[in-house]
């Protein structure tokens, strides 16, 4: 692989076919006129810098192959998102809560000098404050809720995902797809006899959007075993700090300037050949063209997510199909709710009063008084602020209603707020049962470019540091 050597050999190779399809995408900016030193010759480049991208970036550059990072936040780290109160000093987590006491877990903490330590992972959803179960399209109490055998549940539900060891691991399903994976989780529910464990996993599937209607096989990926057993054997990791933010602030460290966050992916050209990548970027400090061997990508892969980008007419039918839920967090202060207190969503006329969506799983004292942690699904994705409204809609149904104690009449205000959409990514049972992931993992090394993130393993950090470190090899493979 000649082309894109750190040398000016591959200016001069880029300067012909890829330069103008480049340009015929990019309204016309001319990329030959972009200084040399606006230029950035790598290894690989990672788009996007979440779990998935931050990992594979930081492994990367362990392995001695030079990286960039092209993230549009401005901050590495995606849906992990610690909150930190500027007055107390105390912390909220607004998404991942905890990671599995693995190898690579440990390994990747302390290769950034970065603390663990157990964890109750009950922080995310049982916890020790005064629980009020409300029904949040009326803001009612639910004073009558299904209470089943929670042991003998969750047993049932472990015993049949220990049917299918290789979803630990990925989407490598067998052919034809086994019946059960493809029925709605609430027949699946029903046939096994798991009612006893629903809120459990339904706490543990924050964010699934209408868990009862999603296929067992997304349920099985979000709630594997492996959570199952970290959650009995009570050994869930967090940062020492109690910022779990902290690890990607010194994934970032790291990285340094090889971290472009705040920027924007204008085009990318692959070669077909194994030639290389070309990227185009919009970044504080101007527009870059990134020159690499090879192309890590870790964002959705949903086609409104992929726009600039070279997509064959394999990649636009697979991506075309993906689905996903809306997921969204928030701080929010001035609720009249007193401390101390969580409002939980159960849903009145639902089965096993699962919570009914769109709505807010709960509105939670979190660790500072006078702040409540809001986690809010939609079975389809809304503006963020569609959201905030439906939020103190939420609220304020429920203080009418009288279903709590208002200390005061009080305007919410948000003082965090951050989106986690698209999320739960999905597609239909005839796409699965028809190889859908078959033809989706074909995709992996094809014109120079992996791919990694949710959509093709897991919402889960853990699992998708999993997944990328099995990529390296490959990627590494020739550079």
């Amino acid at each position: 692989m000649k082309m894109f050597q750190t040398n000016r050999l591959a200016g001069a190779a880029l300067a012909g076919t890829v330069i103008a399809s480049l340009m015929s995408i990019t309204a016309g900016i001319d990329i030959s006129a972009i200084a040399a030193s606006d230029v950035i010759h790598r290894d690989v480049a990672v788009i996007g810098g979440g779990a998935s991208g931050a990992y594979g970036a930081v492994r990367l550059s362990q392995l001695g192959k030079s990286v960039v990072v092209v993230e549009r936040k401005p901050v590495l780290g995606g849906h992990t998102e610690t909150y930190t109160d500027p007055v107390s000093g105390n912390s909220t987590e607004m998404g991942v809560v905890a990671w599995y006491d693995t190898p690579t877990v440990k390994n990747f903490f302390a290769s950034l000098n970065v603390g663990l330590k157990t964890t109750d992972v009950q922080r995310a959803g049982f916890t020790t404050l005064t629980t009020i179960p409300v029904d949040f399209r009326t803001g009612e109490l639910v004073t009558s809720i299904y209470e089943g055998n929670v042991t003998q549940g969750l047993l049932n539900y472990a015993a049949q995902v220990a049917k299918y060891p290789y979803l630990e691991d990925g989407f490598n399903l067998t052919y034809p797809v086994p019946a059960d994976l493809l029925l709605p989780f609430g027949e699946f529910v029903k046939k096994y006899d798991i009612a006893g464990a629903i809120q459990v996993i339904t706490v543990f599937a924050n964010g699934i959007g209408r868990i009862l209607d999603q296929l067992t096989l997304y349920v099985f990926k979000l709630v594997s075993l492996q959570a199952i057993v970290a959650l009995q054997e009570g050994n869930y990791q967090s940062a020492v700090s109690g910022k779990n933010h902290e690890i990607y602030e010194a994934a970032q460290a790291k990285l340094g300037a090889d971290a472009l966050v705040n920027s924007q992916v204008l085009a990318v050209q692959r070669n077909a050949t194994g030639s290389g990548v070309a990227v185009l970027v919009n970044t504080p400090t101007g527009v870059k063209l990134i020159k690499a061997k090879k192309l890590l990508l870790a964002i959705p892969p949903k086609l409104d997510n992929l726009a600039g980008f070279d997509l064959d007419a394999t990649e636009r039918a697979l991506f075309g199909q993906i689905q996903n839920v809306g997921y969204y967090a928030a701080i929010i202060n001035d609720t009249g709710i007193p401390d101390a207190v969580e409002l939980r969503n159960f849903g009145v006329d639902s089965p096993w009063n699962v919570p009914a969506l769109p709505g807010p799983y709960f509105i939670q004292a979190a660790n500072t008084a006078g702040l409540f942690s809001v986690k809010y699904n939609s079975p389809v994705q809304i503006s963020d602020d569609q959201v905030k409204t439906e939020i103190v809609a939420a609220l304020n149904r429920v203080k009418a209603a009288g279903s709590v104690n208002t200390t005061a009449v009080t305007t919410p205000h948000f003082v965090e707020y951050h989106s986690h959409a698209p999320f739960a990514f999905n597609v239909p049972a005839a796409a699965i049962q028809d190889g859908f992931y078959t033809h989706l993992y074909a995709l992996q090394g094809r014109k120079n470019t992996f791919w990694t993130g949710a959509a093709f393993h897991a919402q889960d950090s853990s699992k998708l540091w999993e997944f990328t470190e099995k990529l390296l090899p490959a990627i590494t493979e020739g550079i």
